[in-house]
């Protein structure tokens, strides 16, 4: 065995672990969860709440899993009856004072205190009443609320604002048991990472304003996804609630988030639920939009291609797939292409305490997948080619009124692969409903060159197709015997034929962390461009 591992036995199971972790870590590996309140993989542990106090075979006294580290040839019994019935004590302290409140807590199906009260508790207390000994509520920030009378004081949020966010506006206030989380009178817990203490609270003590009384956690639907706020990356869940998208919490990444997001990517998301998008294919007859089948819109789409010559340009948003972003090029490969990614920009964020975490100042997912497949940033370049190009393709950007104004006297013909229709794009030949990235199977690579998987999380609206699904049946022609790309993984796939750098790479090998795609020397393009690096 190597030197830097050692060799413990956890209830019965050996397992070997690097010297220096923690027995809680240690059992999480082999597949025990020790209950827990004031630990966080991601905080300092402070062994305060004693809920994971373990049994250690020659200790004298009952160890605290979270502080504690394995050393060679321990035995730990997480279940024995000593500990059991110190976590029962622990519950039942705890429970004292915490009001019975489940039927109203927006916590309530995803409380830590619910679950180990179930698992580890006594089936009734000792005391009769339930004293709530403090305001009910407290406006914390612009989108926390805290309440006192449920909280256990295990300082996961103090110790976030203080060791990751480096800005302790919240503290343990009083002593004993009159100590609540105090925030003073003229500071507000308004940090650009600050909803993360809503995800680390481990009972309903701090509430997310936005999320208040929208649903209850059996409601929910959970789909891992990448957040489409900035170029970083983080891993999220998006909940949905009855198809509409209700929240987004960020989901484990240690190596690109950690366990937390910020306060602008998890806002962004009402966007995924607007109502007016485009639900059928559109084409142009004259002065108006006449709705048809994609059958149709496809052979519209193969003949506009077919018609025009010279230049084109795509114009694309930085949330489009990586899938999309590759057929859609590839659908202009004869032409003279200029090829522009929308990047929309704001002030940069950094999480003082995680290296290399930051809300990035380019709000474009997908923009290092864009440069990869030959996209470039210069959207005002694309917009003035636009005024000259036989064929424009615009890939469901955000378009302001200078830009319609511009594609509106586009000389060539003007394709539109949106979610919803301008009105400045009332020239538009061709009108085709494509899908958000909450709405389809995709990929992302982030600023670090780590292509990440998302998942679909809500219906598709109407008609609507992802891009690559549209670009890639005219790629593989008409006919029934077409080989035309079925799934996300399949038109992933086809990016290799083209850019090696995702030569080889599927879905199974990018799993749910991600994959860093290698540096590799970029290969020409049709049309004498390169594609970035």
């Amino acid at each position: 065995m190597p030197d830097d591992l050692v060799t413990v036995t956890i209830d019965g199971m050996p397992v070997s672990v690097p010297k220096g972790t923690t027995i809680i870590e240690a059992a999480k590996q082999s597949g025990i969860l020790v209950p827990h309140y004031c630990y966080h993989p991601s905080l300092p542990s402070p062994g305060s709440c004693r809920m994971c106090l373990v049994e250690v075979e020659k200790a004298p006294k009952l160890l605290p899993a979270c502080v504690t580290a394995v050393a060679e040839g321990q035995v730990v019994h997480v279940d024995s009856p000593a500990a059991k019935a110190a976590r029962e004590s622990v519950l039942e302290f705890l429970l004292i004072n915490h009001p019975l409140d489940c039927p109203i807590c927006d916590k309530s199906g995803e409380c830590e205190l619910q679950d180990y009260t179930y698992q580890e508790g006594r089936a009734a207390g000792r005391y009769a009443d339930y004293p709530k000994r403090y305001n009910p509520v407290e406006d914390f920030g612009p989108d926390i609320l805290y309440v006192p009378n449920r909280c256990i004081l295990c300082t996961r949020c103090v110790r976030f604002m203080e060791d990751v966010a480096k800005d302790p506006v919240i503290n343990v206030s009083e002593r004993g048991d009159r100590a609540y989380i105090g925030i003073s009178e003229e500071q507000s817990l308004d940090h650009p990472w600050s909803g993360n203490v809503v995800d680390l609270c481990p009972v309903g003590s701090l509430l997310s304003k936005d999320f208040l009384h929208k649903a209850r956690a059996w409601d929910l639907d959970k789909t891992a996804s990448i957040c489409p706020g900035c170029t970083q990356g983080c891993n999220i869940n998006i909940d949905t609630r009855d198809d509409i998208v209700v929240r987004l919490r960020p989901r484990p990444n240690l190596d690109v988030n950690r366990h937390f997001i910020c306060d602008y990517g998890r806002m962004n998301y009402r966007w995924m639920n607007r109502g007016d998008r485009i639900e059928a294919p559109l084409v142009r007859e004259g002065a108006r939009h006449v709705a048809t089948d994609w059958d149709t819109a496809l052979a519209r789409l193969e003949q506009l291609l077919r018609g025009a010559a010279g230049s084109a340009v795509v114009l694309a948003s930085g949330r489009a797939s990586t899938e999309s972003l590759g057929l859609v090029r590839r659908l202009v490969d004869r032409f003279d292409v200029t090829a522009a990614v929308q990047v929309p920009l704001g002030d940069e964020a950094p999480l003082a305490g995680v290296p290399n975490l930051a809300l990035r100042r380019e709000r474009a997912p997908n923009l290092a997948g864009a440069e990869l497949l030959g996209y470039t940033r210069h959207w005002e370049a694309a917009m003035r080619q636009a005024l000259s190009a036989a064929l424009v393709i615009v890939l469901d950007p955000e378009l302001d009124a200078a830009d319609e104004a511009a594609l509106a006297a586009a000389p060539g013909a003007v394709v539109l692969l949106g979610t919803v229709f301008a009105d400045g794009l009332r020239n538009a030949e061709l009108v085709l409903p494509v899908t958000t990235m909450a709405e389809e199977n995709g990929t992302y690579v982030n600023r670090d060159r780590r292509t990440q998987r998302y998942l679909q999380a809500r219906a598709q609206p109407g008609m609507a197709r992802p891009a690559w699904w549209v670009a890639g049946e005219v790629l593989a022609g008409p006919g029934p015997s077409a080989d035309a790309p079925s799934t996300a993984a399949e038109a992933f796939e086809l990016l290799g034929e083209r850019w090696p750098v995702f030569a080889g790479l599927t879905y199974a090998d990018i799993g749910f962390t991600g994959r860093v795609l290698p540096t590799a020397p970029a290969p020409a393009l049709a049309g004498g461009e390169e594609v970035a690096r």
